[in-house]
């Protein structure tokens, strides 16, 4: 079309202001067919972790708190932080150790005793190969770089030609050096513990970041880093006849050499798999071996990565008790389950079949209702092979059935991710963790051991949050979900988020009003793409502390005192209520959702207004409609089409519930924050026609919620 600049200028003028002071706001559900359904007291839930001793004793020591159950939370799902922490967890502190010295493979009684469980703790590995992971662990770590040859790292025996039925070369271990910076290098020295490799290759990385970008470079042998004959002991490799730029040097592990290490014959778990009492790198020339590496027992020390860890320990090993996991029995008998089957973990990465077992049957046994079982903790943020975890996986999840295959296991309980997560080439060149981890149980016959897909959601990067972070989340949800599918997860496998919030180091923007709206936009897009069911990242309070740019925020919906008593709601509190007990009908009645469009953008071309549809089993319509604009208010009216009736809307009685900045505003402190308006929610009431014009406060969620004209 023609036009001169005045002319197109006010054609464009025209279109922004349209977007921005409301005309034609519509939001438009298509209630032709459902896109899902869910049960609100199966499917919308909140996670326990672990917590500092004290809150524990407070929180678990009287009657679960009224203002936490007031959320309006129903299932509950147990997370294991352990792993997280590279400890074996003793779910039960009573037990027995494979040693009858007492150490060695500890597993927890699975026979209930007089006294009930009220406390569970962590140990650390000794034979831990990981200077840092991807985890909460800071404490701890490597064996093969802390300058003492008596320690030593040891690969997990559950992955060896015993344990998989396979050939070891199937299941490849290895450990990684990053030297930080690229380094002049022609020699390693490895001083091998028992069990040693027999066969292995010794590579450098010919990319980036070998560990955060493993799609983006590949793995090359050193010209003389073949090795077909290894015969154990300490032994330097001339690796090339010259020094090459290195970072990132990795020992391919495919066959082991079947001899006991240190603790003995008595147990076969102490014969197989690999182990590194400390590692060398630098350069030889005829004045000898010059070593790079820094070697001392703390985090300074030149970083390792490693495929597996042996959970073999003992009981000096214990951890730190300043914080817990609360026992199994006190967490049934709080109240906070509310008596629903609940969602429980095993240990997998650093435990053992028999001990999940165990577990298992003690709960059981108890009577305490089991809703799903999760096979392990974010094996992603160890960077474990995805064919070694579903190995692992298939395993536990035998012992498990064996004590009782009607239950619903699942996993593998990723960390938050939005995009795919990758992992080095395999043979074929396939990088995808996810589709080579369902392409391991598939060609096993195991795929019917994953009753359901569990990742965690934390989609945002720490401190690098803006307000315009909002308007990724539905997309970003819709996409991670997609990825999952496109990977080869069945269409009859259901996804859980297990556990969920904002981003994993909490700031203001996790208790100002941006919290709120999240969480919203959050439960609504994963509803509608079809999710099965989510939990809530921290149901208990867990108070507001230092977070991004020392912010206060906090993972939990309470503010409070120096006694751990709660204080004030934060804004999630009230997001959660609205969800929970207005958005959806409390209860086991099936909801479905349906897809909800908003017309209104602003010129940025982002959706100011989203809206989420249910139809619950009162047969009221019930939409979730998040005003994300942070400076104004808009008008919209609310069409609701079905392809058979044509257009209707809401007629009769509608109750509105609407939370945002007029009821609530964060005050932050040096000390922290509090809140202040904070709350209530706001009700009303209007008679409605399908001509209603409904007003959305600037920076704020409403819940409305009525019948429609033609019902």
């Amino acid at each position: 079309m023609k036009c001169i600049r005045k002319q197109c200028l006010f054609v464009s003028l025209i279109a922004i202001c349209s977007s921005v002071i409301g005309l034609g706001q519509t939001i438009r559900v298509d209630i032709s067919h459902p896109t899902n359904s869910f049960v609100p007291n199966e499917s919308l839930g909140a996670g326990i972790d672990r917590i500092g001793a004290a809150a524990a004793a407070k929180y678990f020591s009287e009657p679960p708190s009224k203002a936490v159950l007031d959320a309006g939370w129903q299932p509950v799902t147990y997370r294991q932080n352990t792993e997280l922490a590279v400890e074996a967890w003793h779910w039960n502190p009573q037990g027995t150790w494979s040693d009858p010295s007492g150490k060695g493979y500890f597993t927890g009684s699975a026979e209930p005793g007089p006294e009930i469980i009220k406390h569970s703790y962590g140990y650390v590995l000794p034979h831990r190969g990981f200077t840092r992971n991807d985890g909460t662990d800071t404490s701890g770590f490597g064996r093969m770089t802390d300058g003492d040859l008596n320690t030593y790292w040891k690969s997990n025996p559950y992955l060896t030609k015993h344990f998989t039925g396979q050939e070891d070369s199937e299941h490849p271990q290895w450990i990684v050096i990053d030297l930080a910076t690229t380094q002049s290098i022609n020699a390693l020295r490895i001083a091998w513990a028992e069990p040693y490799a027999k066969q292995y290759l010794i590579q450098y990385w010919t990319g980036d970041d070998a560990i955060k970008l493993p799609s983006k470079g590949s793995w090359v042998a050193f010209p003389a880093g073949v090795v077909s004959a290894g015969k154990g002991g300490t032994v330097t490799h001339q690796l090339s006849n010259s020094p090459m730029p290195v970072r990132f040097l990795r020992v391919w592990m495919t066959e082991p050499s079947n001899t006991c290490d240190t603790h003995g014959s008595a147990d076969i778990r102490n014969c197989v798999g690999y182990a590194i009492r400390e590692v060398f790198i630098g350069t030889t020339d005829r004045n000898g071996f010059h070593d790079v590496a820094r070697h001392t027992p703390d985090q300074d020390q030149t970083t390792t990565y490693c495929s597996s860890i042996d959970p073999w320990h003992e009981p000096s090993d214990l951890g730190s008790t300043q914080h817990e996991h609360v026992g199994m029995d006190l967490f049934y008998r709080s109240g906070y389950t509310r008596g629903l089957p609940a969602m429980i973990p095993t240990a997998l990465l650093y435990g053992t079949p028999e001990d999940s077992a165990a577990e298992i049957a003690y709960v059981e046994k108890r009577g305490y209702p089991i809703s799903y079982v999760e096979l392990g903790e974010e094996p992603d943020g160890q960077y474990t092979l995805p064919e070694d975890d579903a190995e692992l996986y298939l395993q536990w999840a035998r012992a498990i059935h064996k004590v009782d295959p009607k239950l619903k296991l699942g996993g593998p309980v990723f960390t938050g991710q939005n995009e795919d997560i990758l992992s080095w080439p395999d043979a074929q060149g396939q990088t995808s963790w996810t589709r080579r981890f369902l392409n391991y149980l598939r060609a096993r016959g195991g795929l019917r051991e994953l009753a359901f897909f569990s990742f965690e959601h934390y989609p945002f990067e720490p401190c690098k949050v803006n307000w315009s972070s909002l308007y990724d989340e539905p997309q970003l949800m819709t996409h991670i979900m997609q990825v999952w599918r496109d990977d080869g997860l069945p269409a009859d496998v259901p996804m859980f988020v297990t556990e969920s919030n904002i981003t994993w180091n909490s700031g203001e923007s996790s208790v100002d009003i941006f919290g709120a709206l999240w969480l919203a936009d959050y439960v609504g897009s994963f509803f509608t793409a079809g999710g099965k069911g989510l939990y809530y990242f921290h149901y208990l309070p867990l108070g507001v502390h230092p977070g991004c740019n020392q912010s206060g925020g906090t993972f939990g919906m309470f503010t409070t005192k120096g006694n751990f008593e709660v204080d004030k709601p934060t804004s999630q509190f009230f997001s959660s209520q609205l969800i929970n007990t207005e958005w959806v009908q409390p209860g086991d009645g099936v909801h479905e959702t349906y897809a909800a469009t908003g017309d209104l953008m602003d010129a940025a071309g982002h959706a100011l207004i989203t809206a989420y549809a249910v139809k619950r089993p009162d047969g009221q319509w019930s939409l979730l409609v998040v005003n994300r604009d942070q400076e104004n208010a808009h008008k919209v009216t609310i069409d609701f089409s079905d392809s058979g009736r044509g257009k209707t809307g809401f007629a009769g009685p509608v109750q509105l519930l609407t939370f945002g900045s007029t009821q609530y505003k964060w005050n932050p402190t040096r000390e922290g924050g509090f809140p202040d308006p904070d709350g209530p929610v706001a009700k009303s009431s209007i008679n409605a026609s399908a001509d209603t014009v409904y007003e959305l406060p600037k920076a704020s969620m409403t819940v409305i919620r009525g019948s429609l004209s033609h019902q």
